[in-house]
């Protein structure tokens, strides 16, 4: 089954602009007037930009992953046609928070629930489309994108476009699980387009790069085999 990632509620990255000031201040004392004039918009500006993001992106972000409760549940239990559209108790499935709460971290990592809800249903087209529109956000969510893309592609059989989905996956991020898993993948796809050296290669760098991870335990017999 693909990979799957639980949501997490991720702190705001406060910037520090102490490290500026030094440079700043000079650049104010010389350009102190036009500031002032220029303040006054900007006041406004950023005025409604703390209103939005407290009294309304804040307040949403939190309802959507209150709502979410529900259907991840349904999710970790594999019911996915509950889970992407009706999780009960009066919450919403993954498609609605998608549709309701878009432009909340929640609402972007309910599109990849559903993509991969839509995988395991057979919906391989809608998937692909929700697949796409999700926005990775840390150094393993992008290979898990690719990687899951690639299982869409491979069940419509469009298995030149899954490959090289897996080929992204295993090169986004050296990750000791990641990676390999994704590594056999380019290896068997390979070998069933009658590849065998891409395969050998990719079965070569599970047992020289990732050692110790499961993938490298067949390397041997799979090496063997392909010479």
């Amino acid at each position: 089954m693909a990979q799957r990632k639980k949501t997490t509620q991720q702190d705001d990255v406060l910037i520090d602009i102490s490290e500026v000031t030094g440079q700043a201040e000079n650049f104010f004392e010389q350009y102190k007037k036009q500031i002032l004039i220029i303040g006054g918009g900007l006041l406004l500006l950023v005025g409604g930009w703390l209103a939005y993001k407290f009294a309304y992106a804040g307040p949403r972000q939190k309802e959507a992953v209150e709502q979410m409760a529900q259907a991840e549940y349904q999710f970790q239990r594999d019911s996915f046609a509950l889970a992407l559209a009706n999780p009960g108790g009066g919450f919403l499935g993954f498609a609605d928070i998608v549709k309701k709460y878009g432009g909340t971290k929640a609402g972007n990592a309910a599109l990849y629930y559903a993509g991969v809800c839509n995988l395991n249903m057979g919906n391989f087209d809608a998937a692909i489309s929700y697949l796409e529109d999700f926005s990775p956000c840390d150094n393993l969510l992008p290979a898990m994108k690719s990687g899951t893309l690639g299982d869409a592609y491979a069940e419509k059989g469009d298995l030149a476009k899954a490959l090289s989905m897996y080929k992204k996956a295993a090169g986004e991020d050296d990750n000791d699980v990641i990676t390999p898993y994704y590594l056999k993948k380019v290896a068997m796809l390979s070998n069933k387009q009658g590849d065998k050296a891409a395969a050998k290669e990719a079965w070569e760098k599970i047992k020289n790069e990732f050692p110790l991870s499961n993938e490298a335990r067949e390397a041997d017999k799979y090496i063997s085999s392909l010479n």
